[in-house]
């Protein structure tokens, strides 16, 4: 077989591989992520709006603080409004809210550091709106480093606040 018509049949392929999809010819919507079906999710995905995974990836479930703080920045008020929305919408989750630190500094001082950060996430939440009691706070200081480097970058991202949540509370 020539290269020549090697080609015509890749292109020929690649051509029909890209009609294959006829929904849009029959009137079913694939544009609107409604997948398969008659237009439901799939629950527990990242497109079902209920889901820890959603919460997790559209809302964001961490926060990030400066050195040796526990003030929130504008950024982290900012991902605990869309927080504390999205747990107003979904009344069925609690959320255990952990806080982390950098390597730097004594095991004892990050764990302090952690348990500040917590619970500034913690009363920030509650301020919005959400019970007190769906909210517990535990501190891993510096035991759980997401990055390992004695660098800035991977410091950063180690002082942080987590809310993660777990169905519990019925509403």
């Amino acid at each position: 077989m020539s290269g020549w018509t090697k080609a015509v049949l890749l292109v020929a392929g690649m051509t029909l591989a890209a009609c294959s999809n006829n929904d849009g010819l029959f009137g079913n919507d694939s544009a609107s992520g409604a997948g398969s079906g008659a237009g439901a999710i799939e629950p527990g995905s990242v497109n079902d709006p209920t889901s820890v995974a959603y919460f997790q990836q559209n809302v964001g479930d961490r926060v990030l603080f400066l050195v040796d703080q526990s003030t929130l920045t504008e950024e982290a008020r900012m991902t605990l409004l869309a927080q504390a929305n999205w747990m107003l919408e979904n009344t069925d989750y609690v959320a255990v809210i952990q806080g982390h630190a950098d390597e730097q500094g004594t095991r004892e001082y990050n764990l302090a550091l952690g348990a500040r950060r917590a619970s500034a996430v913690k009363e920030f939440l509650v301020s919005r709106g959400i019970a007190s009691n769906r909210l517990n706070t535990v501190s891993y200081g510096k035991e759980r480093p997401l990055e390992i480097c004695s660098a800035e970058s991977c410091y950063a991202q180690n002082r942080r606040a987590v809310t993660v949540l777990t169905a519990g509370l019925g509403s």
